[in-house]
Formats: structure tokens, C-alpha cells, sequence
């Protein structure tokens, strides 16, 4: 049988089937033999075909070929890769500007990732209703222009007040979206919101260190009654970049990349080397500090001894 892969435990899966079950399944121990470098050799959104043992076990025996995927480094100090999620039609990457401030260069280096692995992406401001002084509104107003000047789509909402939700159910018809972001964000309010007979747990924000509880534990997709699958999966800390060649990561940011096209030498990396197109939009601020610092964090990632264990 063929089926769906819509909940991953870490020890086992549900697979959604193509005639409408859900079946519990294992993998079979080859699986991690054949070079799979990641944690998870099967992720939430892989098409795979099941085989059910006499004693009614059943198994995951193939994994069909991915359209894309989003992945991560483990951890950070692993030279393992953990998939997020697979066979994607939008990634939207939760984020909140106030309680708590994801940074920039987390943004930055998602979008990268979905741009190597092909999957669209949206930036979803959560949280909108708690920016309610004038210097909170002007960073918003900041970051979206900022974000849409490259060419993503941005939207803003609070899942509490309800704004901007009917404009977001719009975008996830028909379509499998991922919704990742840091842990306190919002995902699971939001997925409430939009599946309220879910009642998925939300955390509070910790006091000390204005950061989110991890509430969701595993990855997991759930069906929307318009049409289309929403996949909810763990608060995540940082975003480590994995396999990315030192002269493509100038293709993951667009308006780098762009620009890149005048640059005096082919293979320059935009750090030092003479005519470089991007430090001369960087001076003449057509490229934000912000972008340029993160294109430095991931190019920084390709140093070999930046993810070696230590003793």
C-alpha cells in the first residue's frame, strides 16, 4: 500500500494510506545503511509504500522521490542533518517581533534553506496586537517592507484577535503547508485557531528569558476541512545550514544573488575580493546590514571546524 507519512514520534509513524487508513508503521533497519546522513531517514510528508507482516505489523519498505524538502542541522554540534518536512507547497515561518523577538538571522537563514531545497516560503508575523507602541509598529513595518522588497510574502496576524486569519486559511487551501518557527511564537495557537477541535497544548512564555516552551514534541500534519494538509512541528532554537557549497550561498538570498551578476570574478565569495558588486550595494545600502550578516553566518557554517565534536 501507498500512503502519506502524517506523524513522526521518532520511534514510529502514522501513515495516512490511499484508501483512508491510518496505520502505524516502524522502518525497516536498512533504512539508516543506505548513506542517509539525517536523524530522521522518513519525515512528515513523505509518499511511501507500507507492508503489512502476517502478524499485523507494519512497515515502511520505500520511500517515494521528495519534490523538495526543508532540512536543519540536528545540533550544533552534529554533522547529522534532521528533515523537518517533506513534499511542500509553502513553508510559513512563524515569527513574532515582540514576547519573543526572533532574530533576523534565524529568518534568514530558513528563507536560505528554502530556497536551496526549492519550497516556497511566506513570513508570518504573529503576535501583531502586542506591538502596541509606536516604536514597535515602525520595527514591523521595517522587517515586512524589508522582506517584501526581496520578493517574499509577508503577512501579518494575531492569532488571538483574529486578524489576518481569514487571508491565511485563504493561502492554505488545497495546498500542504509547514508551519516551523522558535518555540513561543504561536504555531499551535495558530492551528487552534484554524482547527479548533484539535485543542493543541500552548505553552506560556518563561519570565527570565522571554523564550517559548516547547509544547509540540513531534512533527505532525493534520487535515483542513477546506482541503489541504497544515503540518505543526517543534519550537526550534537556532537554524544550522547544512551541505551548502561556499560559492552558492550567494543564490539563497535574491537580491544577493542578483547583484552578484556584476561582480568583477565568477567564484568571489563578496568578503574581500576587488569589484565585488554586493560590498558596493552593501556601502550604498541596496543590500541591508541585516541580510549581509547573515550570508557571513552561513558562509561561516562551510568551516569545517565549526561543527567538529569536541573530546
Amino acid at each position: 500500500m501507498d500512503g502519506l507519512v502524517i506523524k513522526n514520534t521518532g520511534s514510529w509513524y502514522v501513515v495516512h494510506t490511499d484508501n483512508g487508513e491510518d496505520v502505524n508503521c516502524k522502518i525497516k533497519g536498512n533504512f539508516r545503511l543506505k548513506g542517509i546522513r539525517t536523524t530522521n531517514p522518513v519525515a512528515v510528508g513523505d509518499r511511501v509504500t507500507i507492508s503489512v507482516n502476517p502478524d499485523g505489523n507494519a512497515f515502511i519498505t520505500a520511500i517515494q522521490p521528495r519534490k523538495n524538502y526543508i532540512i536543519r542541522r540536528a545540533s550544533n554540534l552534529s554533522k547529522e542533518s534532521h528533515i523537518i518536512a517533506a513534499n511542500l507547497d509553502c513553508a510559513f515561518l512563524v515569527v513574532t517581533l515582540a514576547h519573543p523577538v526572533t532574530s533576523t538571522t534565524f529568518i534568514d537563514r530558513f528563507l536560505a534553506t528554502a530556497e536551496a531545497y526549492r519550497v516556497p516560503a511566506v513570513l508570518l508575523i504573529n503576535k501583531v496586537d502586542l506591538l502596541t507602541d509606536d516604536d514597535d509598529k515602525e520595527y514591523c513595518e521595517a522587517v515586512a517592507s524589508l522582506y517584501r522588497t526581496i520578493g517574499y510574502d509577508v503577512l501579518e496576524i494575531s492569532a488571538l484577535t483574529g486578524e489576518g486569519m481569514t487571508e491565511l486559511r485563504e493561502r492554505l487551501k488545497d495546498k500542504i503547508s509547514l508551519f516551523s518557527g522558535n518555540s513561543g511564537v504561536g504555531k499551535s495557537t495558530i492551528i487552534n485557531a484554524l482547527l479548533p477541535d484539535l485543542e493543541l497544548r500552548t505553552g506560556s512564555i518563561s519570565d527570565m528569558h522571554d523564550t517559548g516552551m516547547h509544547t509540540t514534541t513531534f512533527s505532525e500534519m493534520f487535515p483542513l476541512p477546506e482541503g489541504g494538509w497544515i503540518i505543526d512541528t517543534p519550537g526550534i532554537k537556532g537554524f544550522g545550514t547544512i551541505d551548502f557549497d561556499k560559492h552558492e550561498i550567494a543564490h539563497f538570498f535574491p537580491e544577493i544573488f542578483k547583484i552578484s551578476a556584476d561582480c568583477k570574478y565568477g567564484n568571489c565569495t563578496h568578503t574581500h575580493e576587488p569589484g565585488c558588486a554586493v560590498l558596493k550595494a552593501l556601502d550604498d545600502h541596496y543590500i541591508s546590514q541585516s541580510r549581509y550578516a547573515s550570508y557571513l553566518s552561513i558562509l561561516d557554517d562551510t568551516n569545517p571546524d565549526k561543527y567538529r565534536k569536541p573530546f
